[in-house]
């Protein structure tokens, strides 16, 4: 079920999708919520979701859990708000939850999503009893990484913002997947037609403003769960098994044939992966 709330007087979109203990899926930079697969059950959505086998039709998913899954600010069908930064989007995410009258709820975050979660963590921990960083990181960008957003939105404001998703989703796929599954990354970039110079320049400078949130790891109360991919390019192999000791209570993954983009790349075992964990820790 689609449902929207006003928030700063600007239209948020989410999926409810199943009904028990709730989860909230959160999507990265370049994507929307149609990237976790279920939207091809709403109206006015649909291509990219039929290419994999969504993880919610397990009949045992969808009648354990309540799926929420956001169109973030300035993505999919949302409106831009004008504070794009990772605690400003973790407002949203909050707002959502009250929303739905959620006490605490599981929370996964995609790349930029997982941004979002530290950050939601860090201020209402008290909402959150476990959640899992999706091809992302605790760690803040690096000198080198920054410059290489600076570049990118030089990109985006000389040539627009589906010139340069264009330019960059292929590079976020590992080489077995270009050559495994081109159909499903030419349909993931033919749908980033939507997207705005403003919303993902500003989505870049919040990335790189965003501080080191390891601190969230260390003391994390919750189980926490890593999924990383071999040949992920935009948060490296390396960078990411550094954290996993962080956490008191860890479950970390590998993706052998995947780069970031591992519900795309390796469906079916991202779909196991994520339903082992949501089982394992429903309260």
């Amino acid at each position: 079920m689609y449902k929207e709330l006003l928030y700063q007087n600007k239209k948020i979109f989410y999926l409810t999708y199943g009904s028990g203990k709730p989860v909230m899926l959160i999507h990265g930079f370049g994507e929307d919520g149609e990237v976790w697969g279920p939207l091809q059950s709403s109206p006015g959505r649909g291509g990219l979701a039929n290419a994999q086998p969504p993880l919610f039709q397990n009949s045992s998913l969808i009648t354990r859990f309540k799926f929420i899954i956001p169109d973030l600010p300035g993505s999919g069908k949302s409106e831009i708000i004008d504070d794009l930064s990772m605690e400003g989007l973790a407002e949203v995410i909050h707002t959502i939850i009250h929303e739905e009258n959620i006490d605490a709820c599981q929370v996964i975050g995609h790349s930029m999503g997982g941004y979002i979660t530290l950050a939601l963590v860090e201020k209402y921990w008290n909402h959150v009893s476990a959640f899992g960083l999706f091809h992302s990181t605790a760690y803040a960008d690096s000198e080198e990484k920054k410059t290489t957003r600076r570049k990118g939105i030089e990109f985006i404001q000389q040539h627009g913002a589906f010139e340069f998703l264009k330019t960059v989703i292929p590079n976020l796929f590992s080489p077995r997947s270009k050559e495994d599954i081109p159909g499903t990354i030419h349909e993931f970039i033919r749908q980033q037609h939507n997207f705005s110079k403003e919303a993902l320049v500003s989505y870049y400078e919040a990335m790189m403003q965003r501080p080191d949130r390891t601190e969230q790891l260390q003391k994390a109360a919750v189980p926490v769960l890593f999924i990383m991919g071999k040949y992920d390019a935009a948060v490296p192999l390396a960078d990411g098994l550094k954290q996993c000791h962080l956490p008191e209570k860890s479950y970390i993954h590998i993706l052998q044939h995947s780069g970031h983009m591992g519900m795309l790349e390796e469906p079916e075992r991202s779909n196991r992966i994520l339903e082992e964990f949501l089982l394992q820790n429903e309260i």
